[in-house]
């Protein structure tokens, strides 16, 4: 059975204290078959050529500053992946795309804070590799030489964040701001129809992008999810709604 496709939503390290959306993350790997091995796309890793991190066990990346000093002692030991990492290799100097190696480079929190509701265990391999670019059908095509990984047994998982204008977000849990929800609305239209091409433009197609996106680092593992994806990029939304106006909707992609 092919593993599915993941993009999440991944909050910041104070999602541990939202009970529903933790809950709703703890939910959603349950519903799965368990993975022989996770490969995570994060929005905090830009780093080209490709590069793939640690494949040992090593510290976690805090890479976010001012909060309360638990939230850097959380610990996430998961087990590193050097099986994942070779077929990787092997996937992609076959499609001739130039990979590096950061056998230092732990993982970060777009991908061990929502791992930790999900997986808490830390007993799944997880190996985590860089955005080598920012373009959206580079990115496709990247989950496009990814996607025989899942026939193995690879959960590969796209986090960021569905909006994501940090300086624009409400304090509050007030109604989200319109150009949040429209942004929002227009990415589950799209992906209902499986309207690839205009996510894949979506900086001209959808309303309110600049806003939405002021850098694109967030939206952008999508593009990962989706070219692993073989349902013509129709995502199944698992995790909807707003978390201080930005849209938390994560999908599940066949």
């Amino acid at each position: 059975m092919t593993t599915p496709v993941l993009y999440l939503s991944h909050g910041a390290p104070p999602l541990a204290d939202d009970a529903t959306w933790t809950r709703q993350l703890a939910n959603w790997s349950a519903e799965l078959t368990r993975p022989r091995a996770i490969l995570v796309v994060s929005a905090h890793w830009e780093e080209a050529p490709l590069t793939i991190g640690a494949t040992t066990t090593v510290p976690l990346v805090y890479d976010f500053w001012g909060f309360p000093d638990r939230y850097y002692q959380v610990k996430y030991a998961s087990p590193g992946a050097p099986e994942l990492a070779a077929k990787v290799r092997r996937l992609l100097h076959s499609a001739q795309t130039p990979v590096h190696d950061a056998p230092d480079r732990g993982l970060d929190h777009g991908a061990y804070v929502p791992l930790v509701e999900m997986y808490p265990d830390a007993d799944i391999p997880v190996l985590q590799i860089s955005m080598p670019s920012l373009d959206p059908r580079e990115l496709f095509d990247l989950g496009r030489k990814l996607a025989p990984l899942r026939d193995e047994g690879v959960l590969i998982i796209g986090s960021g964040f569905f909006t994501h204008n940090l300086s624009a977000m409400s304090r509050t849990e007030d109604a989200p701001p319109a150009w949040s929800s429209e942004f929002d609305q227009w990415g589950a239209e799209v992906l209902r129809d499986g309207d690839v091409d205009a996510l894949l433009d979506f900086q001209r197609k959808a309303p309110a992008a600049e806003i939405a996106h002021p850098k694109i680092e967030h939206f952008a593992p999508l593009f990962v999810s989706l070219g692993a994806s073989t349902d013509e990029g129709r995502g199944r939304t698992v995790i909807d709604g707003f978390w201080h106006g930005l849209a938390k909707r994560s999908l599940q992609f066949a």
